[in-house]
C-alpha cells in the first residue's frame, strides 16, 4: 500500500513531490483534464470522478490542485493547502495572499479564514494571472522568477507577518523569496508532506 496517494492536474507536480518525499512510496495521478473542466465551474459529474478516485485509493490521499479541493475533501481527501493555512493562522496576520487562477481566489480565501477561526487574517489579495501562461508553456524557472517579482515588489510597499503561495505550481518562486525577505514564505507542497509523512494530519 503507497504512503499516500496524490491526486495532480499537472504532470510536473509528479517530480516536484518525488524529490520531497524521496524514500516514500507515492502513487501519483495525473488529471489535467480535471481542472480545465472546474475553471469554468464544478458540476456533479467531475464530482462523481474526484469522489470515486478517491475511494479507490489505499491509505490517505492528497489533492495537489487548490481548485479541486473542495470537491476533494467533501470526498474524503486531504487538501494540500490546509496545512499550509493552518501554519499561516499560527503566525498570524497580516497575510499576503498571492495566486494565479481566479478559481482558486474563492477557495484559498475560504480555507485561509477557516483556519484562522475567529480572528480576522487581514488578508490582502495578489492575482498574478497575468503569469500563468508562463507555467503552462512549461516554463518553470521564468514562471517562478515572474511571481517572486511581484510578491517582493508587495512586500516593499506594504508590511506582512506572512506570505501564502495559494497554488502548489507556485511553490518554485518560495526559495527565490526566502532570499530577499525575512517575511515568512509559505508554500503548500512542502508544509503538506512535511506534515502528512510524519503523520501528523489534523482533520478538516
Amino acid at each position: 500500500m503507497p504512503d499516500l496517494t496524490l491526486l495532480h492536474t499537472a504532470e510536473v507536480h509528479v517530480e516536484t513531490f518525488r524529490a520531497l518525499a524521496p524514500e516514500a512510496e507515492l502513487d501519483q495521478q495525473v488529471r489535467a483534464d480535471w481542472l480545465a473542466r472546474a475553471r469554468g465551474g464544478s458540476d456533479a459529474g467531475l464530482e462523481a470522478e474526484i469522489a470515486a478516485a478517491v475511494a479507490a485509493a489505499d491509505g490517505p490521499v492528497l489533492c495537489t490542485c487548490t481548485t479541486l479541493g473542495p470537491a476533494a475533501e467533501e470526498a474524503g481527501a486531504i487538501r494540500i493547502d490546509w496545512p499550509m493555512m493552518q501554519e499561516a493562522a499560527r503566525i498570524g496576520g497580516p497575510v499576503l495572499m498571492a495566486y494565479c487562477l481566479e478559481s482558486t481566489a474563492g477557495p484559498s480565501e475560504a480555507l485561509l479564514r477557516r483556519a484562522f477561526g475567529a480572528r480576522d487574517p487581514d488578508l490582502t489579495c495578489l492575482e498574478l494571472g497575468h503569469h500563468w501562461p508562463l507555467f503552462e508553456a512549461g516554463d518553470g524557472a521564468g514562471f517562478a522568477a515572474a511571481i517572486a517579482a511581484d510578491v517582493a515588489e508587495a512586500l516593499a510597499a506594504m508590511d506582512f507577518a506572512c506570505v501564502v503561495l495559494a497554488q502548489a505550481s507556485m511553490a518554485g518562486s518560495a526559495e527565490l523569496l526566502r532570499e530577499q525577505t525575512r517575511v515568512p514564505v509559505l508554500a503548500s507542497p512542502e508544509i503538506a508532506m512535511q506534515v502528512l509523512l510524519a503523520g501528523e494530519k489534523d482533520s478538516v
